[in-house]
């Protein structure tokens, strides 16, 4: 007799069997044994996009829009997050262009994404978009407030658009949270 016990796999059949369990309620008109597979699906492969959407939609079906919400809301901010992933990779082997895009993917997804808004403006910074780099920027520094690498960055690109004025306004923002990247900033944009 082998050491692994039958009944371990009963309580959790495999994926593909969830996803026929799945197909045939919705086929049937069995919603709740279908929103059942699905809930039984995403806790073993939480990432399962098609899994969340067709629970989202059932939720929604019997009037949960509240965790029909939840569910589209974890979806795209995944999605998001992929997004910024491959921006990141796309600006790191040079293509700012193709970063650019993904970046402003990650954002439609979900605004609030500090890093998409900071890696988009390295992106449009690097493509001469300086007025555009300014924007993302400022949108980095209002979520990320105590970052210092927002504020650096934006502080080069005013000193590139020979915005003096707004450049020593980011420096003196920076004195009173960040002395030493503020001494570094007015040794490189004097």
């Amino acid at each position: 007799m082998s050491a692994t016990h039958p009944e371990q796999f009963a309580s959790r059949p495999p994926a593909w069997r969830l996803r026929a369990r799945a197909r045939l309620g919705l086929l049937l008109g069995r919603h709740r044994a279908a929103e059942a597979a699905f809930d039984a699906l995403l806790v073993q492969h939480p990432d399962d996009g098609d899994a969340r959407a067709g629970r989202a939609h059932l939720r929604a079906l019997r009037g949960d829009r509240n965790a029909a919400i939840a569910d589209l809301r974890a979806m795209v901010s995944r999605r998001a997050a992929d997004a910024f992933n491959l921006g990141y990779l796309l600006d790191a082997d040079g293509r700012a262009g193709e970063a650019e895009a993904a970046f402003r993917e990650a954002l439609a997804g979900d605004a609030s994404l500090d890093r998409a808004w900071y890696g988009l403006g390295l992106a449009l910074a690097r493509t001469d978009r300086l007025d555009e780099a300014v924007a993302a920027f400022e949108h980095h520094t209002v979520l990320q407030p105590m970052n210092p690498c927002g504020w650096y960055q934006l502080a080069h690109v005013h000193a590139r658009r020979g915005d003096a004025d707004a450049c020593r306004r980011v420096i003196a923002h920076l004195k009173g949270f960040e002395p030493r990247v503020a001494a570094q900033l007015e040794r490189e944009t004097a």
